[in-house]
């Protein structure tokens, strides 16, 4: 007897069911997440970028830094991230919800940037590290950002522009940010992922839980 149709069947059957469980249902199931109701999150978490913040993604796109950074946290059971004071919580879906493309990353060559908002608050610090990382981490593997920047060799006394970086930077040059530059900090500012949700909780912090408990009955 032709086993050929049942094997043909076998096959599709096999690919069918891999094709459903592995992007079918999973596309429901995160394609229908919504922004979630969160204390001090107005407009709900996560909160949406500004114009500013959505250039940086591409800059931070466009130059490469997921091949050394990751955003993603992880739990407590799979490594030392929230130890090493990288989040406050592991990271779930929820947190990629307006992210495209999400850019998770794979190698970890630098720190994890998922909560880099909190962390590093301080645009000239974060705009000194981009120039060169060695100002403000000492044997720090993170290339310099040169091209990032506008450098120009200060004759005599002159005075550097009010937007350049301090003169400690490079002795007689004036640096200036260029604005790829100043957007690839605004990005980085605004990658912030600590709001307490029911599915990722914060220790000891009110979640977006909904309580569903009776009300108390009015004492007779």
């Amino acid at each position: 007897m032709n086993q050929i149709p049942l094997i043909f069947l076998g096959v599709f059957a096999a690919i069918a069911t891999s094709f459903w469980g592995l992007l079918i249902v999973p596309q429901s199931q995160i394609g229908q997440l919504e922004s979630a109701r969160v204390d001090n999150y107005l407009s709900g978490y996560p909160r949406p970028r500004t114009g500013l913040a959505s250039q940086g993604a591409e800059t931070y796109r466009a130059n490469g830094c997921v091949e050394c950074h990751t955003l993603q946290v992880r739990s407590k059971t799979q490594g030392t991230d929230i130890q090493r004071g990288w989040g406050t919580r592991r990271t779930i879906a929820q947190d990629y919800l307006l992210e495209s493309p999400v850019q998770l990353g794979s190698v970890r060559l630098g720190p994890d940037l998922t909560n880099v908002g909190r962390r590093q608050s301080d645009s000239l610090t974060l705009l000194r590290k981009l120039y060169n990382p060695r100002l403000v981490s000492e044997g720090s593997l993170m290339p310099r950002y040169e091209y990032l920047f506008t450098k120009r060799k200060l004759v005599g006394d002159e005075r550097a522009s009010k937007d350049a970086l301090p003169r400690d930077t490079e002795p007689g040059y004036e640096i200036v940010p260029k604005p790829e530059a100043i957007a690839l900090v605004a990005y980085l500012q605004s990658l912030v992922s600590d709001a307490p949700l029911f599915s990722a909780p914060v220790l000891g912090v009110k979640t977006n839980r909904t309580s569903t408990a009776a009300p108390a009955k009015p004492s007779k």
